[in-house]
């Protein structure tokens, strides 16, 4: 089985080394992909100091335009499993072997981890918290699946949603809109509990500021897949 990796960085530098390092480590026989998203700190020449796997996009896509670039690589590259793992360093590798094992074992076509099914770890703040509460109970009404964290970037696909996302992916705040449109499509999807760290360094694409526009923006988009669908 070959499983891929795709690492969405902007302005990662404080973080990209000990991300890649902890796959090394915790994911051996896993590729990876980086997907610098037209950086404009050093994380560039980061990657390409350490001979990293770097695709280096020549504008700035933001997050869903720099995942989609990972999935279409994933896919024409055979692929048969991809993951999102982000490149603040968030994401522990050492639950990717689990997650390809539950995908497997339950024929799922996507296994999301959840930081809030044992509540272990780093929670994410009190603000967040209630807008992910708020797409949780958004998608459960207009799905009927239960999902706990559907702001999760750490997402495992097999190669039929890989396909699916490599040419069809929202381009802002994307986890929540593209849960909706695979369910929405009767595919399976599941989560597990991991463990999530607090971003060590480097800023966060959703300020406060933008708090408000992302559940306005992602609210409506989710309506609008529901209805085109």
């Amino acid at each position: 089985m070959k499983k891929l990796i795709i690492i969405p960085a902007y302005n990662e530098s404080e973080n990209i080394e000990k991300t890649v390092t902890a796959i090394k480590k915790n994911a051996p026989d896993f590729d990876y992909v980086i997907i610098n998203d037209c950086s404009t700190d050093q994380t560039r020449k980061i990657c390409e100091r350490n001979h990293y796997n770097i695709i280096n996009l020549p504008i700035n896509l933001g997050i869903g335009g720099a995942v989609q670039t990972g999935y279409r690589y994933g896919y024409e590259e055979g692929y048969d499993v991809a993951v999102q793992v982000d490149g603040d360093g968030q994401h522990d590798p050492q639950f990717l072997n689990t997650m390809v094992e539950y995908l497997n074992e339950n024929n799922l076509d996507m296994v999301i981890g959840s930081r809030f099914i044992n509540k272990e770890g780093f929670q994410s703040s009190g603000t967040r918290r209630i807008g992910i509460k708020y797409f949780a109970i958004l998608i459960r009404v207009l799905t009927g699946t239960k999902i706990t964290d559907p702001t999760s970037g750490l997402r495992m696909v097999n190669r039929e949603i890989m396909k699916i996302f490599a040419y069809d992916y929202p381009k802002d705040y994307p986890e929540p809109e593209s849960v909706v449109s695979i369910l929405r499509k009767e595919k399976k999807v599941k989560e597990l509990p991991v463990i999530m760290k607090a971003r060590e360094g480097g800023v966060s694409s959703i300020s406060p500021k933008k708090s408000i526009y992302y559940m306005i923006k992602v609210t409506l988009a989710i309506l609008i897949e529901c209805i085109r669908k």
